[in-house]
């Protein structure tokens, strides 16, 4: 027997946040599968071949915290109605919502797996598809599942039109208290350039006083960047705590990360040219969206990023770390021999004062670069890896 389905009335809601064609379509698929598995004397198979569902890594697939449907189905059995069946949902999940990776959106080749890298493999290879230019848009575009369907300019105005509503709505929504738009501006243009860094409520506070005539407390920042953790517009980087030989405090103050660096660039007002005429805070963005990626593809490893620095000024920017134990270690930069050189040196610092005795070796040790030609792994072991070339 065969079953035919024809949606109609189709209401999709998401916070403004809509999914790209495909992933509508195994949304739908799952809705289908879900509500009609009671049903299979219809004919109608009870899961979808090549096609795993759970609540919770759907939840990562259509990247949003909460989702309505409603869908009414025709249904018809070789080529007789047997009647409609209704389909109303809500789902709200209490989890991380991950942007999607270059992977996800087809901009990586993946070429280079993380997974594999932990196997410390003794040669890679990987050709970098993105340039300076693409990179800066990709940077700008942001993750966003709408955004990654369009060309040029438009793509742009989805990180805008986010930021708009986390200014005007989304935030006071966060826990019922109204607050000031125009304050969360500023707020969001400190972090903004605060990213990547450990910056205290007192630092932030003080980047929003510099064009606020009004007082402003510390609590009033943190309850600020407390509703902006729980819509999912910023999340902390907890510091890593490895058994070291060196006596230096290791620091344990979170890292300030936008789940997206398109977040930071809209609150910053910038586009692509902006940021190819300024390196540094280019490269600072770039970091954003490699953390970005590196949390979409260690989650998929079960495991989590961590940031390490102490007070000697001894840094990396992200350890992936592994339920097993093991981890990797990496230094983020946007390019360039020397900067390269410098990474690798850093990574091998950091190595060196790793007690092994008492913790495992890093699996690997990488410099993850936004432009460059190839993956390749130089003779000192360190691997040097395009973002444009990896994936989970």
């Amino acid at each position: 027997m065969l079953l035919n389905l024809t949606a109609k009335n189709l209401y999709i809601g998401n916070h403004g946040r809509v999914c790209n064609a495909e992933l509508l379509t195994i949304l739908i698929l799952y809705f289908i599968q879900r509500c009609l598995q009671p049903m299979n004397c219809f004919g109608f198979p009870p899961s979808i071949p090549g096609i795993q569902y759970s609540e919770k890594n759907l939840a990562k697939k259509i990247k949003v915290p909460q989702l309505s449907v409603k869908c009414e189905f025709f249904m018809e059995r070789n080529g007789k109605s047997i009647g409609i069946q209704h389909v109303e949902m809500k789902v709200e999940y209490d989890q991380t919502i991950f942007q999607m990776s270059l992977y996800e959106s087809l901009d990586s080749t993946g070429e280079i797996s993380l997974k594999a890298l932990f196997e410390t493999p003794e040669q890679i290879e990987g050709v970098n598809p993105i340039d300076l230019n693409q990179l800066a848009f990709l940077v700008c575009r942001g993750g966003w599942p709408r955004a990654t369907d369009l060309k040029g300019e438009i793509a742009l105005e989805q990180a805008f039109d986010y930021y708009d509503a986390v200014v005007k709505s989304d935030i006071s929504r966060a826990d019922g208290i109204t607050r000031n738009p125009e304050r969360v501006k500023r707020l969001m243009r400190s972090y903004a350039r605060n990213q990547g860094s450990q910056a205290t409520n007192t630092l932030l506070k003080d980047g929003i006083m510099a064009n606020d005539s009004e007082s402003l407390d510390t609590d009033t920042v943190c309850s600020y960047i407390n509703a902006l953790k729980k819509i999912f517009v910023i999340e902390e980087m907890e510091a890593w705590n490895p058994n070291i030989r060196s006596k230096t405090a290791i620091r344990t103050s979170n890292t300030r990360y936008f789940v997206d660096p398109s977040i930071a660039v809209a609150a910053l007002g910038l586009g692509p040219q902006d940021l190819i005429g300024d390196l540094n805070t280019f490269g600072l963005f770039f970091e954003t969206m490699c953390i970005r990626d590196l949390r979409v593809f260690a989650d998929a490893l079960n495991g989590k990023v961590y940031h390490f620095r102490d007070k000697a000024g001894l840094e990396c920017d992200a350890v992936v770390h592994l339920r097993n134990g093991a981890y990797g270690l990496i230094e983020v930069k946007l390019g360039g021999d020397k900067l390269i050189e410098d990474g690798a040196e850093n990574l091998k610092a950091l190595k060196d004062k790793i007690d092994t005795t008492k913790m495992k070796a890093p699996s690997f040790l990488m410099v993850l670069i936004g432009v460059g030609d190839y993956a390749y792994r130089r003779p000192d072991g360190v691997y040097v890896v395009p973002i444009g070339c990896l994936k989970d």
